[in-house]
């Protein structure tokens, strides 16, 4: 059965030779999404082997407990130890030993079937269409943004990039109240905002000056410095921009103006099913393309072309 693979000398579909994990849920893909970081991986970024994918919504069809089989599921992509010193403090998304579902030690999910620990998945709600819940580990990371940092609706927040994860982040921050904005290479992106976001081209970032918060979803070495730039003294800049080339670092204005620096990752996915099912943030316009699992190297060369957000794959 096809898996999209990244080897050596790129992305190609094959057949997947992981081997299985004993104890661990089998899932069926029903849909998975191209993500930046996919993208990034096929640069080079974490020296990944393996089986892409990360972003998926699947149905169990075995699990140490049977009254899962059957249900359709998202899964958190980081999977720990549970018993070290991290993990047992409380973070076990940053677990040393831990695999990351198709970016770090683990195959991933742009296959057949593939596998998960039994605890890391959340059942899928019955009104929530297999096209939003593809979208709900991208909106979990934008909501950990929240759990990072306390956004007033009085602030003025910038989001950089309004691609796959900058719409995401942009929709998640304005239910906040703050006044959002949302920046795109060209402009491109700003006709995807929804009503009550406002958008700017990069040529007329500058005049966004001042804001209490960034966020760099740009996924570009470029990005950072723009982001800095942007920032009142002590305000904050949120770091999400996963990039093979990481360019010069502007570091010196940080420690000039005091800036709080956050790095942030994923995010918690039962608030983010929440979202979707209540209907407050629809990330389903955000579709471009669907391709089959067997089509996987079109998928990822039509997901970075410009000016398209999302890729699915269906098997």
């Amino acid at each position: 059965m096809s898996a999209l693979l990244l080897g050596p000398d790129g992305p190609r579909v094959g057949v997947a030779e992981g081997s299985e994990r004993p104890g661990e849920a089998t899932i069926a893909l029903r849909l998975g999404g191209v993500c930046a970081t996919d993208l990034e991986l096929c640069k080079g970024y974490m020296g990944f082997t393996g089986v892409l994918g990360h972003e998926f919504v699947g149905e169990v069809v075995d699990h140490p407990e049977s009254a899962w089989i059957g249900r359709r599921v998202v899964g958190d992509i980081n999977a720990s130890c549970g018993e070290c010193p991290t993990c047992l403090a409380g973070r076990p998304t940053h677990c040393p030993s831990r695999t990351v579902l198709g970016i770090l030690g683990r195959d991933g999910a742009f296959q057949h079937h593939f596998q998960l620990p039994a605890g890391n998945l959340h059942v899928v709600p019955a009104g929530v269409s297999d096209e939003a819940a593809v979208f709900v580990e991208p909106l979990a990371a934008a909501l950990e943004i929240l759990d990072q940092v306390h956004v007033r609706p009085t602030d003025r927040v910038v989001v950089l990039g309004l691609g796959r994860l900058g719409q995401l982040c942009a929709r998640v921050l304005a239910l906040t109240g703050a006044q959002v904005s949302g920046v795109g290479r060209g402009g491109r992106g700003v006709d995807r905002l929804p009503h009550g976001i406002s958008g700017v081209s990069l040529e007329q970032a500058d005049a966004l000056a001042g804001a209490d918060l960034v966020v760099d979803c740009t996924g570009h070495k470029d990005g950072l410095a723009l982001a800095t730039r942007l920032l009142r003294p002590r305000g904050t800049l949120v770091l999400k921009t996963t990039v093979h080339d990481t360019g010069a670092v502007p570091v010196t204005p940080w420690v000039i103006d005091e800036l709080r620096i956050v790095g942030s990752r994923c995010g918690p996915f039962a608030p983010a099913l929440r979202l979707l099912a209540s209907g407050l943030v629809d990330p389903t316009p955000l579709i471009d393309g669907e391709r089959s699992l067997s089509d996987g190297v079109a998928a990822l060369e039509e997901a970075a072309r410009t000016g398209v957000i999302k890729v699915v794959l269906r098997p």
